[in-house]
């Protein structure tokens, strides 16, 4: 009996010793999430914050910053035509997709679909004036 007693206060231990580790790991990587990377900065993407970037790291001189700032403004607008001519073809699929799952869903489901419907393109369009502010 004595033997018994024995292993089941090793296996406890070994659960408290498990269960303690599991704690303290949760713990560790909730505050490397919470402190260390959030007190990182975001990366500056306008073109301004890239040419600082490029500039600092390989030491552009003046006339490199101007060429590499007029090259990211030109990138942009192009990347800028790229969206105008591909944005109706995302929008023609969303809203099939939409309309398929509206034939799928009963009556009473619908009210909820549209609430989330303008939920989402409500936060896509904050998402898009943010973007469009950078």
């Amino acid at each position: 009996m004595d033997a018994s007693q024995g292993n089941r206060k090793a296996v406890l231990l070994v659960c408290v010793v498990f269960v303690l580790g599991l704690a303290l790991g949760a713990v560790g990587t909730y505050l490397v999430t919470t402190r260390v990377q959030a007190a990182r900065p975001l990366p500056d993407r306008s073109a301004a914050g890239r040419v600082a970037m490029y500039t600092r790291d390989l030491n552009l001189n003046s006339e490199q910053q101007k060429q590499i700032q007029a090259i990211l403004t030109q990138t942009r607008a192009r990347y800028a035509e790229i969206h105008q001519q591909a944005d109706p073809e995302y929008e023609k699929a969303r809203q099939q997709g939409r309309e398929r799952i509206r034939q799928v869903l009963t009556p009473e489901q619908l009210p909820k679909f549209e609430e989330l419907l303008r939920q989402m393109d409500e936060e896509r369009r904050m998402r898009q004036a943010a973007a469009g502010n950078n």
